[in-house]
């Protein structure tokens, strides 16, 4: 029967009517008061009543053993004297005493008199007598016959037998408790007592209906552990068997789910020998096939299944042994075992199990059913048909909990493991290829075992069976019912699941090893003839059983070989795919996964091949349908990627026969263009993997297929749109690595591109300068092939000299003629390229030597011209080439032919040389060249060559700028070495550059909108060479741009950050492509920008300052400089930027633009820090260019600015910390790690900060200081800085800074004592660095040790004053300004908040109005710094014991006693000061510090007004206080049992008052404790309680008396409070029985007294103790009568009664209709757990309140120990408590 069926079936049971019930009551109530009535009128029984008073009296006076049997024996005389009389007098205190004298560690001879007593007693009563007052006198003797001697067990069985048993039915209340206290003589067989107990046991069944009798033993074995074996013993004697066909009801009752939760509690019992009993039971009695089982409740059948089959985690032998016969039954012969099994116990098994799995209960580990299932596999016959049905929901059920990843994962992970090896791959590999086979021939919307399967590769270890015979077969087998699904609807290709199935082939695919790929296993058996002949599906089926579907069938093929049939089915399954890219398939996204997991599969398998394998393919008819599939418009680059990477990679492979072949220019046609559409600027992110895919094209041919593809696409007149060639070009040649030669092997492109620089087309134009400035990366990759022409040995010279005029020159004579146009066109593109080139073009052939160069046919020219030195650099050969040409004439006899081409040619040179000159750093070569110009010129003019005059007067004009600008450059060094300043002249130098020069008002705007328009971007080289060359030249005139300028820039890198940021989005691969023109060329000439903008206003920090030096200038004597160079270089120098430090201001221009750009800088440095990504993207390779290359750029910018302007650069990257709002690209710690990068060490960096700092404390103005004070950062954040900056220090790290730091702390410290704003972020950081230094061995120096003391305690001082001040003046904050000035003895007002802003001249706030709530809010984070990083560190830092108790008592002092005074609820303390007290309670020398306080709270008569809420907090420290006072304790139980005041004038009500306050206080210290805290004090504790129920008569006393009790209920091992049981039994009976014979009216005062002790009653019923459960009948019926009520059934339990009685009363005003409260919490994954039906009720008006509990209380009782087997939900009773304790009112 389930749990829920009681409930049910209290409306059958609960038939007789209130008024019927307690009208029977009335009735005995009354003839019971006639009787007294008649006895009390009697003298003689008064007579009686006064012996027995008297002789109980004496009771009093017993102080040892010898004196109970003196009692006993004048007890015992008295009632011998009176024997007339049928009634005892004042029988409940006469029971009581017998009761305790029955105690056990009383001798045996007590007891012994005790028991005559009792026989006495009972034998006057007689039957009736005994009937009527059942529970006064059974309460002493049921729980003592388990203690009982031996010699004194067989009086006590024959009271039992003598007295008992003839009430006979009168038993049936009592019938459980009883049973209980007789089945310890069951314990033995051997014993004495053994048969004669049974025998009663016989005889106590007989007086009721055997039914009834077993359904108490059920309940017995459920509630009371300590009974189970001697239950079973007795079961084992008495119980029939319960075979299949009889009807047991009239054995075990109605309710077969009591009986199974009791076989259930004991299989699950911690006793071997009593789970063995069970076994033996259940074998003998309940055995699988029986009605028991089989009638059953499915909910009952699965906790019996339950708990059987958790006996195999024992892994004792004789329990399996039984186990296994149960489940499998008793016959011998397996297969009639497994008959059994499958008929009776496979499916509960089963369902049992995964029940388990899959909902785990919280009471057992999540591992336990698969524990028990590794078990059950060790019994072949269970464990061969329970892993047929079993296995696939058990890894369903361990992926589930992997998935969700519990604490105890890591055990199931372990588990599973276990499991997965212990089962036979044969059978778990059938039920999984199955369940795949299914779920790829349903209807493709489930997927489970997919991923089932997927998760067992991933998760566990395979052993080289499943390695090399499972995998292949079902690896191939998948892929062949994939492509004959596809083959037969071709939508399925574009399906989720194929894309799943897809995915587990890869994954299985790593753990198949190659060989198991090249041949089907070896097999033995029929199988062996299928192994050449079925198709692989076929044959995976058949080999593991599985019934396949029809499939048409394929003749004459052979299937030997899985790696072949795989790939012809993974080359079908890709032909389906890419026809299907043109359909009209609905999910597009997964058709292209599927496609792509087709393609990497083939490539996979490809990779993996060694020797010769024949394929039965068409490779030509693959390759064009895949190529034609890249054509389409639904193909994305992902598919391209996998499509080219898998034909290169078969073009390659060898060992494939046949093989596709790409060496023709159509299907390279195909694969380039389509590549090239990914090389345009919208797709940014895919540019380094396209260009990296078709240099593997290229590589892969002989043929320059790739070269003229790009050729043809750059000139081909069909091309609409050339320049987006031109850029897929130039994004090939920019990110193509040098050694591979691509000016060589794309020379033709190259050479279009380098024609446009002088196209007459002028968008033809912009398109080449555009792809040089972007696209070019080296001008060598061009100067190679152009030098490598301009050196063809075909052009030979012979050196010669001629004379003109009398003068002879040397010139050289061409031999013969060559190909001048050509020569011509190359010194025209090279011409092109220098002008375009600039200083970028000269840096590089200048610096690098051309031995370097990658092309060794080359460097073998040169050396052959024999016309340079060893280490000569590109440009010394360009120009040694050049001059030679110019110096070249034709000989007379060819003069005529080659003059004109030969003008041209020298024309070309002298440009290229005016070029090289004004770009180029040629000093040592100058003069030289002059001379041959000087040559030039004078040849030139006297045989009447004008055309070439005008060109070499520039060159020479070029050469003598140059030559001067060396030469003052020279002078101004050695000026510099003499000590001298060079201000004239670079005072000079601006003066000529700029005197004439005025600033057009539109340039400003223009040159803005040339960078910020976003549509102008493919120029923005342009503009950004112009305005770096132009600005730096036309100083300061130009000054007014750089400003706008820079921020301009800002925006641009913040812009482009932004779009980066969106491109790195992930999780759209298979989506449309990423849109991003973003590229790291881009970010790079943006971060040049700033960083040259920012250094240019540094040099001129105001307009006001460049105007002053405009004048200097032009009072000085001018001298020739046009020099860019020469004025340059002192810009940009640090020393001249260090000479106008003094200058820069917060509120200069300069600043404010250092400032803005560091903030850019900072975002870029901190959002670019590139991470390889958990999964793989094609756009990963570009994206971690731009990052990296970007992010090195932006650190280089950092650390130029830092050299320049090191202190405002840092104080801005902490405004930029200080600022930083949360960004997911942004690590936390990126501004500490900057500061790594840019300051050499921890200690300069500590030096900066803290200079920082003492700047604005101290009050200095900035003219007087050498650095700009951020006016954006005060103190506050610069402390908080510090703070987090130390915390990241390592401990020998931290004792270098330890100096530097100490000498802040003293400036703050040492002006005066008075608290100042910075004293307290000063102490968070002296904590932080002393926590570091106190780990190292630096401690140990006294001078170190005695400075962090003495400033610890000064600054901890300081801060605790502060607080203290603020709760001694409430007002304080809000007075006047000039009272705070006098009371401060400061020239400022109260502290200000760490947080102001500073003002840029002082660093005190203005007197102005105090802000109240700064102060709170200050002393807040003070009180939580102390209690959080100071008290914790106490004693660490300040080692000697005297120094923690002294600060421990300020902290007291100013903080905790402030904070805890005069407050109506003490205990609401703010959560800071609490905390302090916590912290301190820790520190064994501060208690005396803290316990006068907190004492003090104790004692507070509204110490309970406060809320349980409030009160929790303070359970810890209460019990450290009266763990470490011992005089605390003894204390408080003086006050308890404080006698009553003799004075007549003291209002008693007030004295009970506060002696029930004095209780509740010992319950509170009680409850602090932990389990058996206080078990020493409890006879001192039991003496007072018992001391209150005697002589205070105040309900309101002893109601909290019923409340300690329940305290030490939950604090106390229940066999501790044996001796205690006789006084709270009778209190109990007494208050309940008073309350039946007169109702309490509403609102008096013993209604409180019945309401606690209701609630006590309720407590024991919930932790239903053993030594409760022998009473609780007293109070509520314990048996199934409960439930299932027998005609003309009349309470007998105490709270039954009441029911019936309050139920009578009419209706009235004070009634709250509470309704029934539920005994049950429950949750989700565990068995419900008992809590108390009052639990929510606080107080009552009337006893109406209490009807609810009195009429469901035993119904409740006994549902909550049917459901919940003994687990009681100790939160809701401890929450319960602390609400009584603590009312809140």
């Amino acid at each position: 029967m389930s749990a829920i069926s009681p409930k049910v079936s209290v409306a059958e049971g609960a038939q007789t009517s209130v008024t019927k019930g307690s009208a029977w009551i009335s009735t005995r109530a009354s003839e019971r008061a006639v009787a007294q009535q008649t006895f009390a009128s009697d003298p003689k029984y008064k007579k009686f009543s006064q012996q027995v008073e008297k002789c109980l009296n004496s009771f009093d006076n017993v102080h040892e053993w010898a004196d109970c049997i003196a009692f006993l024996k004048q007890l015992l005389k008295t009632f011998q004297s009176y024997m007339q009389f049928k009634e005892i007098p004042r029988k409940l205190i006469v029971a009581k005493r017998l009761s305790q004298c029955l105690n056990p560690a009383l001798p045996t001879g007590v007891h012994q008199r005790a028991l005559d007593v009792y026989l006495h007693i009972l034998s006057v009563l007689g039957p009736e007598g005994l009937r009527v007052d059942l529970p006064i006198w059974s309460s002493g003797l049921f729980p003592f016959f388990e203690y009982a001697a031996t010699s004194v067990k067989p009086t006590l069985l024959n009271l039992f037998d003598t007295h008992y048993l003839p009430l006979q039915s009168g038993l049936r209340p009592v019938m459980k408790s009883i049973i209980l206290a007789l089945l310890p003589g069951l314990e033995e067989e051997t014993s004495e007592f053994f048969d004669k107990v049974l025998n009663l046991l016989d005889r106590l069944s007989g007086t009721v209906s055997p039914s009834f009798f077993f359904q108490n033993i059920w309940l017995v074995m459920l509630t009371t552990p300590s009974a189970r074996g001697t239950s079973l013993n007795f079961l084992a004697r008495r119980l029939p068997r319960l075979h299949a066909d009889e009807d047991i009801s009239q054995v075990v009752g109605k309710d077969i789910g009591l009986m199974i939760r009791a076989f259930a509690a004991a299989l699950e019992d911690e006793n071997l020998l009593v789970r063995r009993g069970a076994l033996d039971l259940l074998l003998q009695s309940m055995r699988m096939d029986s009605i028991a089982v089989r009638k059953a409740q499915p909910d009952d059948r699965v906790i019996l299944m339950r708990a059987a089959t958790g006996v195999v985690l024992r892994r004792d032998l004789s329990l399996n042994r039984r186990l296994y016969t149960w489940l499998l039954g008793s016959d011998e012969k397996s297969d009639h075992q497994i008959e059994y099994l499958k008929a009776n116990a496979l499916d509960l098994l089963h369902s049992t199990l995964k029940s388990e799995m899959i909902s785990p209960s919280g009471e057992y580990s999540e591992s336990r059913p698969f524990k028990i299932f590794i078990s059950l596999l060790d019994k072949w016959e269970i464990g061969a048909a329970l892993s047929q049905i079993l296995f696939f929901d058990s890894f369903k059920a361990i992926k589930t909990l992997v998935a969700n990843s519990s604490e105890g994962s890591q055990d199931v992970t372990m588990t599973a493991s276990t499991l997965y090896e212990a089962v036979e791959p044969q059978i778990l590999w059938k039920q999984l290829l199955g369940a795949v086979f299914a779920e790829i021939t349903g209807d493709g919307k489930e997927f489970e075992a997919i991923r089932m399967v997927e998760f067992i590769l991933k998760t566990f270890a395979q052993d080289d069976e499943i390695q090399t015979i499972h995998l292949p077969i079902i690896f191939a087998g998948i892929l062949d019912i994939i492509d004959l699904q596809v083959q037969a609807n071709v939508k399925k290709a574009s399906s989720t699941l194929l894309r799943e199935t897809l995915l587990l082939q890869e994954e299985m695919l790593r753990h198949i090893p190659h060989s198991a790929l090249m041949q089907r296993p070896d097999l033995t058996g029929p199988i062996e003839a299928k192994r050449t002949t079925q198709r692989p599906y076929l044959f995976a089926c058949s080999f593991y059983g599985i019934d396949p579907i029809d499939i048409p069938p394929t003749p004459g093929a052979s299937f030997t070989v899985p790696f072949v049939s795989a790939f012809e089915n993974l080359a079908n399954l890709s032909i389906r795919c890419a026809q299907s890219l043109d359909g009209d398939s609905t999910d597009v996204v997964t058709l292209r996964e599927v496609f792509s997991q087709t393609l990497l599969l083939i490539d996979r398998l490809v990779g993996r091949l060694g020797t010769t394998v024949t394929i039965s393919w068409d490779p030509a008819k693959w390759l064009q349908v895949i190529l034609l599939g890249l054509g389409r418009e639904s193909t994305n680059f992902t598919l391209v990627d996998r499509t080219v990477s898998l034909v290169v990679a078969l073009y390659q492979t060898t060992t494939l026969v046949p093989r596709p072949s790409i060496d023709d220019r159509p299907t390279m046609h195909k694969m380039v263009n389509k590549l090239l559409q990914y090389l345009r600027a919208d797709y940014a992110a895919y540019h380094v993997r396209a260009v990296n895919l078709i240099w593997s094209l290229e590589a892969s041919t002989k043929h320059p297929h790739v070269e003229s593809i790009f050729a043809q696409t750059m000139t081909s007149p069909e091309s609409r749109n050339i320049h987006e060639s031109f850029e897929a070009f130039g994004v090939l040649w920019r990110l193509t690595e040098d050694n591979l030669l691509p000016g060589f092997r794309f020379k033709v492109p190259m050479m279009i591109v380098l024609d446009t620089l002088k196209s007459d087309d002028p968008s033809l134009r912009r398109i080449g300068e555009t792809w040089m400035r972007c696209s070019l990366k080296s001008y060598l990759r061009v100067l190679d092939p152009i030098l490598y022409e301009l050196l063809n040995p075909s052009v030979r010279r012979l050196p010669s000299a001629v004379k003109v005029q009398g003068r002879e020159l040397q010139i050289f004579l061409y031999e013969r003629p060559f190909d001048q146009r050509y020569t011509n066109h190359l010194l025209d593109m090279l011409l092109s390229i220098i002008r375009f080139g600039g200083q970028g073009f000269a840096k590089t052939a200048r610096s690098t030597p051309i031995q370097r160069s990658h092309h060794p046919g080359l460097v073998q020219r040169v050396e052959a011209g024999g016309i340079l030195e060893q280490d000569a650099t590109y440009l010394d050969a360009l120009i040694e080439i050049l001059l030679r040409f110019i110096q070249s004439e034709p000989t007379q006899s060819w003069g005529p032919t080659m003059l004109p081409s030969n003008a041209l040619i020298q024309s070309t040179a002298v440009d290229l040389l005016q070029a090289i000159v004004v770009r180029g750093d040629i000093d040592n070569v100058v003069d030289s060249i002059e001379a041959i110009v000087v040559g030039k010129l004078y040849f030139s003019v006297h045989l009447n060559r004008l055309d070439l005059q005008n060109k070499l007067l520039h060159l020479l004009h070029s050469l003598i700028s140059a030559s001067n600008a060396h030469n003052i450059a020279s002078r101004q060094t050695m000026s510099r070495q003499d000590g001298s300043a060079p201000s004239s002249a670079t005072g000079h130098d601006t003066e000529q550059e700029t005197r004439s020069y005025s600033v057009n008002s539109l340039l400003i705007q223009a040159l803005v909108d040339g960078i910020a328009v976003r549509t102008n971007r493919p120029v923005l080289q342009h503009w950004l060479d112009f305005i770096l060359m132009a600005v730096p030249q036309f100083q300061p005139a130009l000054q007014a741009v750089v400003g706008p300028l820079n921020d301009c820039i800002c925006r641009q890198l913040l812009s482009s950050l932004k779009d980066l940021h969106a491109s790195s989005s992930k999780g759209h691969d298979y989506m449309q492509d990423t849109l991003s023109s973003v590229t790291d060329a881009e970010m790079i000439m943006l971060l040049n920008g700033l960083e040259r903008m920012i250094l240019l206003s540094l040099a001129y920090t105001s307009e006001l300052n460049a105007m002053e030096e405009d004048t200097t200038a032009q009072d000085k004597p001018g001298t020739e400089n046009s020099g860019l160079l020469g004025y340059v270089s002192n810009v940009f120098s640090s020393e001249n930027a260090q000479q106008n430090d003094e200058q820069l201001t917060a509120r200069s221009p300069a600043y404010r633009s250092l400032d803005e750009g560091i903030r850019v800088l900072y975002l870029v440095w901190g959002t670019l820090s590139w991470t390889n990504p958990t999964s793989w993207s094609s756009k990963d390779e570009s994206l971690s260019l731009v990052y990296n290359r970007t992010r090195i750029r932006c650190r280089r910018v950092l650390e130029h600015l830092f050299r320049v302007q090191s202190f405002e650069v840092f104080e801005s990257i902490v405004d930029c910390w200080s600022r930083d709002l949360p960004n997911p690209n942004m690590s936390p710690d990126a501004a500490f790690e900057l500061i790594d990068v840019l300051v050499s060490s921890a200690q300069n960096a500590v030096h900066m900060i803290c200079e920082s700092i003492s700047c604005r404390i101290s009050g200095l103005s900035e003219k007087s200081r050498k650095q700009a004070i951020n006016p954006n950062l005060n103190e506050g954040v610069l402390f908080k800085f510090l703070e987090q900056y130390l915390r990241r220090l390592e401990g020998p790290i931290a004792v270098q800074v330890w100096a530097r730091f100490l000498q802040l702390i003293r400036e703050i410290v040492g002006s005066t004592r008075d608290f100042k704003a910075q004293n307290f972020p000063a102490l968070s950081c002296l904590t932080v660095l002393a926590e570091k230094i106190s780990q190292t061995a630096a401690m140990e120096d006294r001078r170190v040790r005695k400075e962090l003391q003495d400033n610890f305690v000064r600054l901890l001082d300081s801060s605790v004053i502060f607080v203290g001040r603020s709760f001694d003046q409430g007002s304080w904050i809000r007075r006047t300004t000039k009272e705070s000035l006098v009371s401060n003895g400061r020239d400022s007002p109260a502290p200000r908040d760490g947080n102001e802003k500073l003002d840029s001249s002082t660093s005190l706030v203005q007197p102005d109005t105090p802000r109240p709530g700064v102060s709170a809010e200050l002393v807040s984070q003070i009180n939580a710094f102390i209690a959080s990083s100071v008290l914790p560190n106490l004693r660490r830092f300040l080692v000697d014991n005297d120094k923690v108790i002294s600060a421990c008592n300020n902290i007291v002092y100013y903080v905790v006693n402030p904070a805890m005074r005069g407050k109506t609820r003490p205990m609401d303390v703010d959560p800071p000061v609490l905390a302090i007290i916590k912290e301190m309670a820790k520190i064994p020398s501060a208690i005396k510090a803290w316990k006068t306080p907190v004492t003090e709270l104790l004692n507070d008569n509204r110490l309970f007004n406060c809320t349980a809420i409030a009160a929790e907090p303070w359970r810890p420290i209460v019990k450290v206080l009266f763990d470490a006072d011992k005089t605390a304790f003894p204390e408080l139980l003086s006050k308890v049992a404080t006698a009553p005041s003799a004075n007549i004038f003291t209002n008693r009500e007030y004295e009970m008052l506060l002696r029930s306050l004095n209780v509740r206080r010992l319950s509170f210290v009680l409850f602090t404790g932990d389990k058996n805290h206080f078990l020493t004090q409890l006879p001192t504790i039991q003496e007072k309680l018992v001391d209150i129920f005697k002589n205070v008569t105040s309900p309101i006393v002893q109601s909290e008396v019923f409340l300690c009790i329940r305290v030490l209920m939950c604090r106390l091992s229940p066999h501790n409070l044996t001796s205690f049981w006789p006084v709270l039994l009778t209190e109990l009976y007494r208050i309940f029985e008073q309350a039946m014979i007169t109702l309490p009216s509403d609102g008096s005062e013993d209604l409180h007294l019945i309401f606690a002790a209701s609630k006590c009653l309720d407590l024991l019923l919930v932790l239903q103790t053993e030594e409760f459960q022998i009473h609780q009948w007293i109070f509520v019926t314990d048996t199934v009568d409960a439930i299932y009520r027998p005609d003309n059934w009349f309470p007998e339990a105490m709270m039954d009664q009441l029911a019936e009685i309050a139920g009578a009363l009419p209706v009235g005003d004070g009634a709250n209709g509470i309704t029934t409260p539920n005994l049950l919490t429950t949750f989700s994954d565990q068995r419900p757990l008992r809590r108390p039906m009052l639990n929510s009720l606080r107080q009552i008006e009337s006893i109406r309140d209490l009807i609810p509990f009195f009429s469901n209380v035993s119904i409740t009782s006994y549902e909550s120990v049917y459901a919940s087997n003994g687990n009681v939900d100790w939160e809701a009773v401890e929450k319960g408590i602390m609400d009584d304790m603590f009312d809140g009112q």
